[in-house]
């Protein structure tokens, strides 16, 4: 029976069609003769053939409504409540032309028979298809993959529909923190509280999970994906319910969650005053656009519809990728944006003159820079001179050029710096109050945050590439801490301080509470149905990844901090905070602290610059990890 059938499912599409069309035929005779049978008590013998003439024009007229309908157009696979619907309308199509044909034509069948003929003719015709729906089913259930849904609610019942079409996942259970949804089913598939789940996932053989909850709650996406973590399952989402539920995208488009999305906050609206007010109308210019913040200030720039945007890049490759991103993202849109791309690199001075004076940049936004803790301690000259004088150039420039608005983008480590690149970054926001100074008809700022979520060179990214390769996972110690801020908020966060900039106010974005990096390792592990233990402390675990400790590198703070002192003060927006004016430094003697660093940068001498900058009033503290002196170099 079931080989048959699924000779039959693999059978043409116009094939398959012929044969249903054949069986209806037959099955609009079958259920004639047997409602004449019922009519005369079994008294078959009493019919006469005048009766079946009522079946030429019968048949013709309810394959053509069957037709009409779209009930062929239909796979038998997919068919869901609204085909009963289809072949309800067809079948009373068909017993009001039997009554009609058979009274009109004096043809001698009963008036009851049409009625009798209806209800035959449904169960037929609906009860067979679905009958070989349910062989499908059950023909591919053993070779789909059992999986758990998250979320009993609307959504939930969307993807078990979903489901059940689909040649991949088969519905096994569902999770809900409604208690009171517990032990009750949906479609035959039962609903249990997280607390219950572990025992009926394992007996049931589940490995992964999907949540089934809308992307308008981040919040419980996040919840959600932590509690299936914990169960260990592989975690995955539809890339959007709005567009399962149109259409748009297939239950087969699953795809594994994203630490982005467990970490990330529920976002605070920008607000619009601010996101226009430096940008609507306005030329716009961004230093290392190519860069993870860089190229998210301009993306969310060009949502502004500003005149013109400045792409300003050092790097050509990040530069094209840049450009084509953006004009693939305004070519289907009637956008007043000029992108003007120009490679230079910051310590230019005359590239970034003209770059200003050629495009009257109104707004310039600072986010070139060596980021990266361990390649800027090795190489401590070319960090001073692209962050430090960098900053410089474009900051003078911008001041001397009348640029109305400049941002620096600056870092968490500039806080009580224990690193060269912490170190430079604030020196660059040194640099920047100054130059607020001298040029006070541009207004100045810089914005401070923590690290952004899969920005380049981050640790999300290499976990994942690790985790991908089967381990190990490296970890430099296991008490380490970091903020993480998604990169769009931060790039919206920025905007929005740089319409409250005045006179060298140093901006501070709300980061959240700081994570453990061992913890999101771990977690971001187990997303993928993977558990973990830290090689040579915890007992190895079967099919686990091991997390090897490697020691902080040289520069490295186990904490991060954005503000010297406690006291923020709080602006217009939730997530903006300003230092206090009493936690500022003097930038007065900027300029003598510049020449002394400019004399050791010319004469390439990384231990002078290294000790001068010990001497500003930066906080700085040399590491005091035994490899760092012999890893630098200038």
């Amino acid at each position: 029976m079931f080989g048959f059938a699924q000779h039959l499912f693999g059978l043409s599409r116009g094939t398959k069609r012929l044969i249903q069309v054949a069986f209806d035929s037959l099955a609009i005779v079958f259920c004639f003769w047997l409602a004449m049978a019922l009519r005369l008590d079994g008294n078959v013998m009493a019919m006469t053939a005048r009766p079946w003439l009522v079946l030429i024009p019968v048949i013709p007229v309810t394959i053509f409504a069957f037709v009409m309908l779209g009930l062929y157009r239909a796979v038998i696979r997919y068919m869901a409540d609204r085909a009963v619907r289809t072949v309800a309308i067809g079948v009373l199509i068909s017993a009001v032309a039997m009554f009609a044909l058979s009274q009109g034509l004096n043809l001698r069948v009963p008036r009851s028979v049409p009625g009798i003929y209806l209800a035959l003719l449904l169960i037929v015709v609906g009860g067979t298809r679905f009958v070989m729906r349910g062989i499908y089913l059950s023909t591919q259930a053993a070779t789909r993959e059992p999986v758990l849904i998250y979320g009993a609610g609307e959504a939930g019942r969307q993807v078990l529909q979903a489901l059940e079409q689909s040649r991949n996942y088969r519905p096994a259970l569902f999770v809900d923190d409604n208690g009171k949804l517990s032990g009750s089913e949906i479609g035959g598939v039962r609903i249990v509280r997280p607390d219950q789940a572990r025992a009926r996932i394992k007996n049931l053989g589940i490995k992964t999970a999907l949540i089934a909850i809308p992307d308008s709650n981040p919040a419980g996406r996040r919840h959600a994906a932590q509690v299936l973590a914990d169960l260990g399952l592989e975690v995955r989402v539809i890339p959007n319910m709005s567009d399962l539920v149109s259409g748009r995208v297939r239950i087969s488009e699953l795809r594994r969650i994203t630490v982005e999305e467990l970490l990330g906050r529920d976002p605070v609206p920008p607000l619009p005053d601010l996101m226009s007010k430096t940008t609507h109308g306005k030329s716009v210019m961004v230093t290392g656009a190519g860069g993870s913040i860089g190229s998210e200030l301009c993306r969310q720039i060009l949502e502004q519809k500003p005149s013109k945007l400045v792409l300003f890049e050092n790097s050509e490759f990040a530069l094209y990728r840049i450009l084509e991103d953006l004009q693939a993202w305004l070519a289907p849109r009637d956008h007043p944006t000029e992108l003007i791309p120009i490679l230079g690199s910051v310590t230019h001075e005359g590239r970034v003159a003209r770059a200003i004076t050629e495009n009257a940049v109104e707004t310039l936004f600072h986010a070139a820079a060596f980021k990266h803790v361990p390649l800027v301690e090795a190489n401590i000259l070319e960090g001073l001179r692209n962050n430090v004088f960098g900053t410089k150039c474009v900051a003078e420039a911008a001041g001397r050029l009348g640029v109305k608005n400049f941002t620096l983008i600056s870092t968490d480590k500039a806080v009580r710096p224990t690193n060269v690149m912490g170190a430079t970054k604030r020196v660059a926001e040194l640099v920047m109050q100054s130059t607020a100074k001298a040029y006070p008809e541009t207004r100045f700022c810089a914005v401070r945050f923590g690290n952004v979520l899969g920005s380049s060179g981050s640790v999300i990214p290499k976990f994942t590439d690790q985790i991908r390769r089967g381990g190990p996972i490296t970890l430099t110690d296991p008490e380490i801490t970091r903020y993480f801020m998604t990169i769009p908020e931060a790039a919206q966060l920025v905007i929005q301080a740089n319409a409250m900039a005045q006179a060298g106010e140093i901006y501070l974005l709300d980061m959240g509470e700081p994570i453990k990096i061992l913890e999101l390792a771990r977690t971001m592990a187990r997303l993928q149905g993977r558990e973990t233990y830290i090689a040579g402390q915890e007992a190895p675990i079967a099919d686990g990844l091991a997390i090897e400790i490697t020691g902080l590198r040289p520069g490295e703070k186990l904490y991060e901090e954005l503000l010297v002192d406690d006291g923020a003060e709080t602006t217009a927006h939730p997530r903006i905070m300003l230092e206090p004016a009493q936690n500022a430094t003097d930038p007065s003697d900027t300029p003598r602290a510049l020449a002394a660093l400019e004399a050791a940068l010319q004469a390439e001498d990384a231990a002078e610059a290294l000790t001068l900058l010990q001497r500003l009033p930066i906080d700085y503290s040399v590491c005091s990890h035994e490899t760092a002196n012999s890893k630098r170099r200038g």
